[in-house]
């Protein structure tokens, strides 16, 4: 497997809230040296918004020696505004890519079903994603037409301006025409109801016969996460401030950590040619010795966050029950501490950088 990736937030944002609120370019650096040398990633897919911390933070990976994977998002907005959006975003990427050939690829988009107005009905995400008919849709294969109408556009707008690899990182859902892109692409996550024909489900997306990468897979951090897979998130309840997990979950790093060591060996043993784990940091999600508010239980992230990263958005929220004095004891320089799946990890992408890339894969 060739890339052997890990997802890098520098601010998405959701409903007005950036996920990467207090952003500090020195800080990414420092982490990205870390996800090169300890995490043994040759590739980081860099997301996030603002066009202007994409670019910068792509500069320092590239620099490191890293492969880019830019993902600029806009979500919640109409298709039109998305495709001027893209068209920026391609024109302040190609530029990178002049400077570093061949370590620059660009993605269109992510999961647009969900993430884009006008697929689904809704005008926001949650309304989207709790749409009555969102899964009879699904099913139906109703969304396909339009989604690809709009990815069409989405690639011709790049590559006016982009002259590397383009992609966009689907849903597993989607039926995306992957003849307009470069490389097939596909967050996919393992739970209870897949699991069975999991592997079977993952070779289905080599079929138009180009190099396949998974771009977001991975587990949460609490007892039973593995069987909620890309859902495992909704255990947090946000009517309340500050938010608080929805009912008593336990802890439990070592099943994060078995489930993602066996997702990369899965990629690995079919051929994929690469997988970006899903995700190094969540500062919106710190840990709490109070598991009532240990929202780093339903996160991704391979760090447990603690709560000095929140921005302005600590000033508004009453009662703060994260600590926001701690910083890590393994590198004492950053605001989180490892969890096992971050060695699970590593190990697992050290022993593939030893094996080499395995045969039948890009």
């Amino acid at each position: 497997m060739r890339l052997r990736g890990v997802n890098y937030d520098v601010g998405r944002v959701l409903d007005g809230q950036n996920w990467r609120p207090a952003f500090d370019p020195a800080e990414a650096g420092r982490e990205l040296e870390i996800i090169r040398d300890d995490l043994h990633c040759n590739a980081v897919k860099i997301c996030g918004e603002d066009i202007g911390r994409l670019i910068s933070t792509a500069a320092d990976a590239a620099a490191l020696g890293l492969e880019v994977w830019l993902s600029p998002e806009l979500w919640d907005q109409t298709a039109e505004d998305t495709l001027g959006y893209i068209a920026t975003a391609a024109r302040e990427a190609e530029e990178l890519r002049r400077e570093w050939p061949g370590r620059v690829t660009l993605s269109v988009g992510t999961e647009l079903t969900l993430f884009m107005r006008g697929i689904v009905e809704g005008d926001t995400f949650h309304e989207r994603l709790a749409h009555p008919a969102l899964w009879k849709i699904l099913r139906s294969g109703a969304h396909n037409a339009p989604l690809n109408e709009f990815l069409a556009r989405a690639a011709g707008t790049a590559r006016e301006v982009f002259e590397g690899d383009i992609t966009y990182a689907s849903l597993a859902g989607e039926k995306v025409d992957w003849s307009n892109f470069d490389v097939v692409s596909v967050d996919l996550y393992r739970d209870a109801g897949n699991r069975d024909w999991f592997t079977r489900w993952l070779r289905s997306f080599f079929a138009p016969g180009k190099p396949v990468v998974i771009t977001e897979s991975g587990c949460c951090t609490y007892r039973g996460a593995a069987a909620a897979g890309g859902r495992g998130w909704e255990i947090v309840d946000f009517s309340e401030l500050p938010p608080r997990l929805n009912g008593e979950y336990i802890r439990d790093e070592t099943e994060q950590a078995r489930e993602v060591a066996d997702l990369i060996a899965t990629f690995a043993e079919a051929g994929a040619a690469g997988t970006f784990v899903f995700t190094f940091v969540a500062p919106l999600n710190p840990y709490c010795d109070d598991p009532k508010f240990d929202l780093d239980m339903a996160n991704y992230s391979l760090v447990r966050s603690y709560g000095n990263r929140l921005g302005e958005l600590a000033v508004t929220l009453p009662g703060i029950p994260w600590d926001d004095s701690l910083m890590g004891t393994t590198y004492p320089d950053m605001p989180w501490e490892p969890k096992e799946s971050f060695g699970a990890v590593a190990g697992a992408y050290a022993a593939l950088a030893v094996s080499g890339t395995r045969p039948g894969t890009s």
